[in-house]
């Protein structure tokens, strides 16, 4: 039995506090992308989401919670494109189902200053828009690439808590996840 007192408090408070701060540093330092770091911390709105605090705490437990804003799961676990997919991306559950839109593919393209260009390598005409619709395009077909900004710090700082810690989240998540597709109707109350 787990006695719950200030030291397991504060221990946990360490815990989601790693896992904050290091998923902040995968958004910030970006990926190795066709040997160029490429930054995910576009408009620092991810970045700013990633929050945890504690829910409530009673004799009976403790309850933490860690969230984002909904398109962080994309982004850590990936998307499978239509027509090809990343080798990442095997497991992940997310597909496309429709093209994403591609205006705002057309206002990122231009706070990232993307243009067209031709062959020899020279900028050519094109809007924003067609550039945008291009890019969607391009995004529905091959997918978004898994990122694991988030996963990666959660299961490293996980293997740092000592074994009654483990097995209490385990024994919870498990719970949560068949509670969680009970919900979604994926599988019928047990």
């Amino acid at each position: 039995m787990l006695v719950y007192s200030d030291k397991l408090n504060a221990r946990l408070e360490e815990f989601f506090k790693a896992v904050k701060k290091q998923a902040r540093q995968n958004l910030s330092k970006g990926t190795k992308l066709q040997r160029k770091k490429r930054p995910i911390n576009n408009t620092k709105r991810l970045y700013n989401s990633i929050k945890y605090e504690k829910l409530f705490e009673s004799k009976d437990g403790i309850a933490y919670g860690m969230s984002m804003l909904d398109y962080g799961d994309y982004i850590d676990s990936g998307v499978k494109g239509t027509k090809s997919n990343y080798r990442v991306n095997k497991n992940t559950p997310f597909k496309f189902k429709s093209q994403p839109p591609s205006t705002a593919l057309g206002g990122w393209s231009k706070a990232k200053n993307i243009r067209f260009r031709d062959l020899k390598g020279r900028y050519t005409k094109g809007t924003y828009k067609q550039i945008g619709f291009v890019l969607a395009r391009s995004i529905f077909e091959k997918g978004i690439r898994a990122n694991n900004f988030f996963t990666i710090p959660f299961v490293n700082e996980f293997k740092k808590l000592p074994e009654d810690l483990q097995n209490i989240f385990s024994d919870q998540m498990i719970i949560d996840m068949i509670d969680s597709m009970t919900e979604a109707g994926l599988i019928k109350n047990i």
